[in-house]
Formats: structure tokens, C-alpha cells, sequence
């Protein structure tokens, strides 16, 4: 059974749901993994500036390959826009990764707050009018219209903690802040010719 102020720090990922698996961490040791970094950061600022990527090759018919440091996904077209619906969407991917930072950032912000969460799920859906990727109208937007976060937590966390919670989850995922604020995307294309 879990104790106040333990950190749950491995999960599973299955489509846009968090379930939580419990390892335990505790406040204490959360801090001794973070206090250097914090250190170092405080006095080198341009150490904690890293670049995150991704790669993926394109595949045959309309789909790229995309590693993911565990396995490697395969992204097609969804359904909706002529796909199968037996490869990934990356749509679906995006969520993923929003309900995977946010779940992560929360179990985090819970064990320095000390609140003990035994358990939880967390969701992502999002709404897509089609008619804008598909060049069908151009009124529709391409993209996400907009993203719903639902947190259902196990835990015996006041109305206060709970807003403690909401409040420094989202104010530390990475994956919400790129979405809620938007981030200036450049694009560079390359071509090399097969001989």
C-alpha cells in the first residue's frame, strides 16, 4: 500500500490512456536525483538547453517508421483520411505523448507536494474536422480544434492539493505548454537524388 509523498515512476501507455503501474519513490529520493541537476543548471543555465528528437523513415505505401527509443511505431493514415487503421495515427500519437508527459509531471509534482496519489488514469481526446486535411474546405482548420485532459485520480487529496496538482502539472508538462502556447516550427526540406 502506497505511503503519502511516494512518487509512482514507471507506467504503461496504451492508446490515449495513462494506467499507473506503482514503483515506489519517495520525496526524499526524488530530491536526491534532482537536487544536482537543479544545481547544475543554477550555475551552468546553458547545460540545461537540450535538444529533443525524433526520426522516422519514410515507409512504403503512405507511412513513416518512427523509433521511439523502446520499439519502432509505424504511422499511416487514420481511417478517417483513406487509412486501414492498422497503422499508428499520429494524431493519436501526439495525444499519447501529451498523456504521457502530463501523468509523469503530475506523479512528479505529487511526490514534492507530498500527496499521495494510489493510483490513476489519465486521458486525451481531441477533435479533428477532416475536411481541412483532406483539402476539402478550406474554412476547416487542419489540426486539432481543441484537446481535453481528464485526470481520474485515486487519492485522498483535498480540493486544495487537487489544485495544487492542476496547477503545477500544467504549469511543468512540457508536452501541454508546447500545445497551450504554440511553439514557432521551422522546416527545412533536403533532397538528394538516387543514382
Amino acid at each position: 500500500m502506497p505511503h503519502k509523498g511516494l512518487y509512482i515512476r514507471s507506467c504503461k501507455l496504451f492508446l490515449s490512456d495513462f494506467f499507473i503501474k506503482l514503483v515506489i519513490m519517495n520525496v526524499t529520493e526524488l530530491k536526491s536525483l534532482q537536487a544536482p541537476l537543479k544545481d547544475k543548471y543554477r550555475e551552468q543555465p546553458e547545460s540545461a538547453i537540450i535538444t529533443l528528437k525524433a526520426e522516422g523513415k519514410i515507409g512504403e505505401g503512405i507511412s513513416c517508421k518512427v523509433e521511439t527509443g523502446k520499439a519502432i511505431v509505424e504511422a499511416g493514415l487514420h481511417p478517417a483520411t483513406g487509412g486501414t487503421g492498422m497503422l499508428a495515427c499520429s494524431g493519436d500519437m501526439l495525444l499519447e505523448a501529451l498523456v504521457a508527459c502530463a501523468g509523469v509531471t503530475l506523479q512528479a509534482v505529487a511526490t514534492a507536494i507530498e500527496v499521495n496519489i494510489k493510483s490513476g488514469t489519465v486521458r486525451a481526446e481531441g477533435d479533428l474536422d477532416f475536411k481541412g486535411t483532406l483539402g476539402v474546405s478550406k474554412e476547416a482548420p487542419v489540426g486539432f480544434k481543441n484537446i481535453r485532459l481528464e485526470f481520474d485520480l485515486d487519492t485522498d487529496a483535498g480540493e486544495e492539493q487537487i489544485s495544487a496538482l492542476k496547477k503545477l502539472t500544467e504549469r511543468y508538462c512540457v508536452v501541454y505548454q508546447t500545445l497551450a502556447k504554440g511553439v514557432e516550427v521551422q522546416t527545412k526540406y533536403h533532397s538528394s537524388h538516387s543514382a
